[in-house]
């Protein structure tokens, strides 16, 4: 049996982990890139709807601010964070989310699954991979049908496809 330490240490290690979940989206829809940043390992990886988001926090940085570019308000609100301590420096866990996102004249609603692996590095948890897959995508005109359409992922300027989240 763990000590009443271990227990509580585990405790805190998912709290923090949780808390790193909603300060990436807050940081996200404030657009304030050093705590974006602080959000990473130095070697993260980070992929995105099947686009390679880079590897390393800066890469990763540079890719989030050009997908902004073209956006305008966002609001990433988090439904639950999942998570599974590995070791006393590791974890993985599963971050899932609803997405507001405007884009061009458009607002796009999403419901995104992140498959992530966590690192303690430099004393706090951080995210060492972090992989999106979109449940469905699309613009409010088509969030009545997202879920029962067999090519609900819809991302503006590409090609209807397929939930990256089927088989799952």
């Amino acid at each position: 049996m763990l000590s009443i330490e271990d227990r509580i240490q585990k405790l805190e290690d998912r709290a923090e982990i949780q808390d790193l979940a909603a300060t990436y989206f807050l940081a996200t829809d404030d657009d304030e890139y050093d705590t974006l940043a602080s959000c990473f390992t130095k070697a993260a990886r980070f992929t995105a709807s099947g686009f390679e988001g880079g590897i390393g926090r800066e890469t990763i940085i540079e890719f989030l601010k050009q997908a902004r570019k073209g956006m305008g308000q966002t609001v990433h609100t988090l439904d639950y964070a999942h998570v599974e301590l590995l070791g006393t420096n590791s974890a993985s866990g599963i971050v899932t989310a609803h997405l507001e996102l405007g884009i061009g004249d458009d607002t796009i609603f999403a419901a995104v699954r992140y498959i992530d692996t966590y690192a303690r590095e430099d004393g706090r948890w951080r995210i060492e991979s972090r992989e999106m897959k979109a449940a469905h995508v699309g613009s409010w005109k088509d969030v009545a049908h997202s879920l029962s359409e067999p090519l609900n992922i819809r991302w503006p300027g590409s090609e209807a496809r397929r939930s990256e989240l089927e088989g799952v």
